[in-house]
């Protein structure tokens, strides 16, 4: 008989996949598998999907999100990664920066049964346009493809007096010609000279040339 254990709280895992208590139930946001466990529904969390799963199932030692977090997620996209720390962080706040329109349309529609999610239309690289929208935070969690992937990262870490923060870097977004490892290395080390990087974990398979650092 399949167990399911709690990997961090909030975030469980049952034959090898993850899954979070749904926070709207039947309801679905990008066609996800949805389980029932001992009265309580649960959704997948696809790490082919999204860079936080594949970097729990690689081996994440800590978790920055609980119950009680509130978020500054910069690239929610169309929101499936936020849709789960939703899921989570149920008595906090997430803003979530978006800068395509198309993209905030089903954001948009992902907020709208999610109270815990307020959807913002701005360009990350340009806090100061969005920083009246956004309370008092305390993880900042950024997934964009822009190429200033870590200036971007740093200024909004100040710009909003952030404790934690995990960067997905892109390498392939930061620079095509350069090896991937050479790039994780000189990102890690300029984030090193304001912030205490205590993890890194590479997101391949799931994602390729992809690495998750942590800052707190």
């Amino acid at each position: 008989m399949s167990i399911m254990k709690e990997k961090f709280p909030g975030v469980y895992q049952m034959d090898g996949r993850l899954y979070t208590p749904n926070l709207v139930p039947g309801e679905k946001v990008y066609n996800e598998h949805i389980i029932h466990y001992e009265g309580v529904e649960y959704r997948s969390w696809n790490p082919y999907k999204s860079k936080m799963a594949a970097a729990i199932l690689k081996g994440l030692k800590t978790m920055p999100v609980s119950r009680n977090s509130n978020i500054l997620y910069l690239g929610a996209a169309n929101g499936t990664t936020v849709s789960h720390l939703s899921d989570i962080a149920v008595d906090g706040t997430i803003y979530a920066v978006e800068m395509s329109v198309r993209a905030m349309g089903d954001l948009v529609n992902v907020c709208s049964t999610r109270g815990n999610i307020i959807p913002i239309l701005a360009d990350a690289e340009k806090p100061d346009t969005y920083g009246m929208m956004v309370g008092s935070v305390d993880l900042l969690y950024q997934d964009i493809s822009q190429r200033d992937q870590m200036g971007i990262f740093m200024k909004n870490m100040e710009k909003f007096g952030v404790g934690q923060g995990i960067l997905m870097v892109k390498a392939r977004s930061i620079d095509v010609s350069m090896p991937p490892g050479k790039i994780f290395h000189r990102v890690r080390k300029e984030l090193e000279r304001k912030f205490r990087v205590t993890e890194a974990v590479s997101l391949s398979p799931y994602s390729r040339d992809h690495m998750a650092l942590v800052v707190g």
